[in-house]
């Protein structure tokens, strides 16, 4: 086994896991750290795919039971509403994604297009947060499907390399009158079914760069992955239902600042 790969992959795991659900953008950060280590290449790509899924399921296990009364309650109409709101908030994404998936992946996978959507994100989550908004759904169970559909047209912006899944939906959520842990644990439930169906589109695609001597590394960022998320989603969660996204604003314009500056020079 490879150590300098494996120390990568346990890196790129816990990136991975710490930003998948936090606003600050997950690929963002996968595609500057990956860069940096030097593991960008097909392979790099490919462990990308598998470390998003650990931090799927991280989010699957920490909502476990809830996502049990959603399938064991499929026959009811309050489960059934919940899925429909959540079908509704995913079909703008999966439509775009195919759309463009070829121009997004050739143009715009890149550190520098990036730092500037992590800029630019970080401005609109300033501006978003001092807007004058009126919180009328305390529940994500309360939702209509016009609030469903108004996420799901702020997920497609997610598209976009640097922009973060997590923080389009959940500013999506707070324009269209969320409060904030309404929006955040809507934005749990929409990464389950769009990540899903994303890796397993990237997984249909890539699986001939599947080879058995990766496994010891694929597990590891797996693992990493997982476990990371599992914390991050707990603490994530508890933080905002007293506490606003501006240091995740501010974080995200220095970050993204610095990401210029490195790879300028």
């Amino acid at each position: 086994m490879e150590l300098p790969l494996v120390i990568k992959a346990l890196i790129l795991g816990i990136v991975e896991g710490l930003t998948e659900f936090l606003p600050v953008s997950s690929t963002g950060h996968l595609i500057i750290v990956g860069n940096i280590l030097d593991f960008n290449d097909g392979k790099g790509k490919v462990f990308e795919i598998v470390i998003q899924l650990g931090a799927i399921l991280g989010v699957v296990w920490d909502y476990r039971a809830r996502v049990g009364r959603l399938i064991t309650g499929l026959n009811t109409r309050h489960e059934q509403r919940f899925l429909l709101n959540l079908f509704i908030a995913c079909l703008p994404a999966a439509i775009v994604g195919l759309l463009l998936y070829q121009q997004i992946k050739t143009y715009l996978f890149n550190p520098v297009t990036v730092a500037v959507a992590l800029i630019v994100g970080g401005f609109v989550i300033l501006l978003i947060e001092r807007l004058p908004l009126r919180e009328r759904i305390t529940s994500m169970e309360n939702l209509s499907p016009r609030e469903a559909f108004k996420i799901g047209i702020a997920q497609t912006f997610s598209l976009f390399p640097g922009v973060s899944r997590a923080g389009a939906t959940i500013m999506g959520g707070l324009l269209a009158g969320l409060s904030r842990t309404a929006a955040t644990e809507f934005s749990f439930f929409l990464a389950m079914p769009i990540m899903f169906a994303a890796t397993l589109f990237e997984l249909l695609i890539n699986h001939a760069l599947f080879e058995t001597t990766d496994i010891p590394v694929f597990a590891t960022g797996f693992i990493a992955a997982f476990v990371s998320a599992v914390i991050v989603v707990k603490l994530f969660l508890r933080f905002v239902s007293n506490h606003h996204f501006t240091w995740f604003a501010i974080y995200r314009i220095i970050f993204g600042a610095l990401v210029l500056v490195y790879f300028w020079s």
